[in-house]
């Protein structure tokens, strides 16, 4: 089952600057690009930080107000993050206003594999990285959504010929696959109960699928049959195992 990969929605020519970049000079190539956020690269174009809108508010939100009693601490006292914040907010430059270490994603990486990764890292973007981890694009939350733009016919296409015909060695003419709106339907009758969870599992993980009505039927439950039971072979033994 092939994946679409983030080089094939990436954007390539990425606005960047480097660790010495002015706080002015980062803040007006966000302002004039329309980009909330934007990587910082070392001379080898080796992403070292990520700076968002989120770091230049922090740094404006803390000037203090020269009517308002003068706060005192000590650097010592703070937590780390406090500290971290702290140091934003003196920044003057883009290495002192990043976030570091960098969250970033290969170029090969599934579409799939990008967006767990910004939903579990919860960020809007990532730097794209070759195997060497210089820069060679960017991509953003828009960028991974393009894959529910994917026509229903391909869609279909790709679930009878992956997952119904190579995975699970079935005639397709047998069974009733429809796409609506990136929602598939699987219709049919198979020999185990197995088979109609790995195909339901396959048909979820591919580019552009929405959901899975499940209206498979089974002649056998052979969920409860120990492992040298099993009459799985080939791809379908894995998928099993991964359920």
């Amino acid at each position: 089952m092939k994946h679409n990969k983030v080089s094939s929605v990436m954007t390539e020519e990425v606005v960047r600057v480097g660790y010495s970049t002015p706080f002015k000079e980062v803040a007006r190539l966000l302002a004039e690009h329309r980009i909330s956020g934007l990587p910082v690269v070392a001379e080898d174009e080796k992403v070292i930080g990520v700076i968002s809108e989120t770091d230049l508010m922090v740094r404006q939100a803390e000037t203090p107000d020269p009517y308002e009693p003068k706060r005192r601490f000590r650097l010592a006292d703070l937590t780390r993050s406090a500290r971290k914040q702290a140091a934003k907010a003196q920044a003057r430059t883009a290495g002192q206003l990043m976030t570091e270490p960098p969250v970033t994603v290969r170029a090969d990486a599934t579409i799939v594999e990008a967006a767990r990764t910004m939903a579990q890292r919860r960020v809007e973007r990532l730097p794209v990285v070759d195997e060497e981890e210089r820069l060679v694009g960017i991509v953003t939350r828009r960028d991974l959504l393009q894959v529910f733009l994917r026509p229903d016919k391909g869609i279909r296409s790709e679930v009878i010929e992956e997952v119904l015909v190579r995975t699970l060695w079935l005639a397709p003419q047998t069974f009733d696959v429809s796409v609506v709106e990136g929602v598939v339907t699987l219709a049919g009758h198979m020999e185990r109960k197995s088979e109609t969870e790995i195909a339901v599992a396959m048909t979820r993980q591919i580019d552009g699928v929405v959901g899975v009505v499940d209206k498979l039927t089974y002649r056998l439950d052979d969920s409860r049959l120990q492992p040298d039971e099993q009459a799985l072979h080939g791809v379908a033994d894995d998928w099993l195992r991964k359920l």
